[in-house]
């Protein structure tokens, strides 16, 4: 999966960057038609020792899932966001089974009514 990674007020590390891309790589083990992605690195300007905000937006099929997560570290945040995408995905595939298996039934039904 391509992944764009862009890190908002610093520069992000190459280790940063490959941690990222390694998470977002594991998504594609439970949905495999995740068509690209995009990764914002934050660091807000606050006295909270939480100041680490990763954004992570997959574009899949026909719909696009967001997840935001604010830690200690980017690090952290990341893994939550990637959590968080994966329950996400699982509904999406949850639905769209649902869907296909709807339509399925209606086709099934018409051709028999057709007869």
């Amino acid at each position: 999966m391509k992944i764009t990674v862009q890190s908002i007020h610093f520069t992000a590390d190459r280790k940063l960057l490959d941690f990222i891309q390694k998470k977002a790589d594991k998504l594609d083990t439970f949905y495999d038609h995740i068509i690209s992605g995009e990764v914002y690195l934050k660091l807000e300007n606050v006295e909270d020792e939480c100041n680490k905000i990763t954004e992570i937006k997959l574009l899949l099929p026909g719909n696009q899932i967001f997840a935001k997560e604010k830690c200690k570290s980017f690090e952290e945040a990341t893994d939550l966001a990637v959590e968080s995408l994966r329950k996400q995905i699982e509904k999406h595939k949850q639905k769209k089974a649902i869907a296909d298996a709807t339509a399925k039934k209606a086709v099934l039904t018409a051709a028999e009514e057709g007869f």
